[in-house]
């Protein structure tokens, strides 16, 4: 194997530039990926601009002598964009003078996708954690107030301790069975089903956790809906987590005398029907709403694990849907998903 073999079979792009930051030599990889750029300039092959990089490594080779090394976003021939790790060193001639800059540019790009989900995974760990925690602290104290009550044979007492601890169970429940649905993709079971009925079902979950918090729930539904082929088990996590951030979001609105959560269900036109969650409760501003389908974001603090929206999310994007959302602050917030008849 000859030098020029050895350096085409090196896993990053290899080139040699003069000081005009021409491409006087490249290797195949850099072919593969850039196409063949020998005699082109460097900064028009690697980013297709007619303008010097800043801070260009090679440039401050020339003028150092010296290795510089930096990272820079690059587009390939094919069109896609690709973060690479840049590294330069001079060739200098017998009078020590550089004659050219010999480049190796490694590509990082899935290096840094790993270490972002890296970063993220332990991120959503500890908030997930944080969560957990809170909820756990909760049932503690209900089931202390409960020990208390029955130790002054208080019936009230302990009858208040245990709304605490069947709140905590409720929501724990909750985090639960959104993290088993936000972490695996299981294959959809579709089942024809009255979208009123799966409503009533969700409304009737949440009747007594409703009168708990002092909100009234409002059922909205059309029993004419012809049957529509659903995953059962998904559009019920859908419903369930819609409403009791709706039931939250009044709970949490300390302004209003009377708290209302609307559920409905009807047809939109021929072709299509509605779920739709509304309330009156806090509501959400502009920044907000741009982000409440990421994963972990929350507006709850502490409280929340952000997992709720962004599996409503999920299950309506599954089923080929449409969210609609119209939110102020101090004014409520109104979710709307279409779904085909189908």
């Amino acid at each position: 194997m000859n030098l020029n073999q050895l350096v085409d079979h090196l896993p990053c792009y290899v080139s040699i530039q003069d000081r005009n930051l021409n491409l006087l030599y490249v290797n195949a990889k850099f072919i593969r990926d850039f196409g063949d750029g020998a005699g082109k300039k460097c900064h028009v092959v690697y980013k297709c601009s007619p303008e010097i990089c800043p801070n260009c490594p090679v440039q401050k080779t020339f003028e150092d002598r010296r290795s510089h090394l930096t990272e820079e976003n690059v587009t390939l021939a094919g069109g896609g964009v690709s973060q690479v790790l840049i590294q330069t060193a001079p060739i200098i001639d017998k009078n020590g003078v550089v004659t050219a800059v010999i480049e190796l540019a490694t590509n990082i790009t899935q290096l840094k996708k790993d270490r972002k989900e890296l970063v993220t995974l332990g991120q959503s760990i500890a908030l997930l954690s944080h969560g957990i925690k809170n909820i756990l602290e909760g049932l503690q104290g209900g089931a202390y107030v409960v020990d208390e009550g029955f130790r002054d044979n208080d019936i009230e007492m302990a009858h208040k301790g245990w709304n605490i601890v069947n709140k905590n169970i409720f929501e724990i429940t909750d985090v639960v069975q959104n993290i088993l649905y936000s972490s695996k993709d299981r294959p959809l079971k579709y089942e024809r089903v009255s979208p009123g009925q799966l409503a009533k079902d969700s409304l009737a979950l949440f009747r007594d956790k409703a009168a708990s918090l002092n909100v009234e729930l409002k059922p909205q539904i059309n029993d004419t809906i012809s049957e529509a082929r659903l995953d059962i088990a998904s559009i019920r996590r859908m419903l369930n987590n819609l409403i009791w951030n709706a039931l939250e979001a009044c709970f949490n609105d300390g302004q209003k005398k009377k708290h209302t959560v609307t559920v409905k269900t009807d047809m939109l036109d021929d072709d299509y029907f509605i779920f739709e969650v509304a309330d009156n409760g806090i509501g959400m501003d502009d920044d907000t709403l741009r982000n409440i389908y990421e994963e972990f974001f929350s507006t709850k603090g502490s409280s929340g694990t952000g997992l709720g929206l962004a599996v409503v999310e999920k299950v309506v994007n599954r089923h080929g849907g449409k969210i609609e959302v119209t939110s102020a602050p101090g004014e409520g917030t109104r979710f709307t998903i279409i779904f085909k008849i189908k």
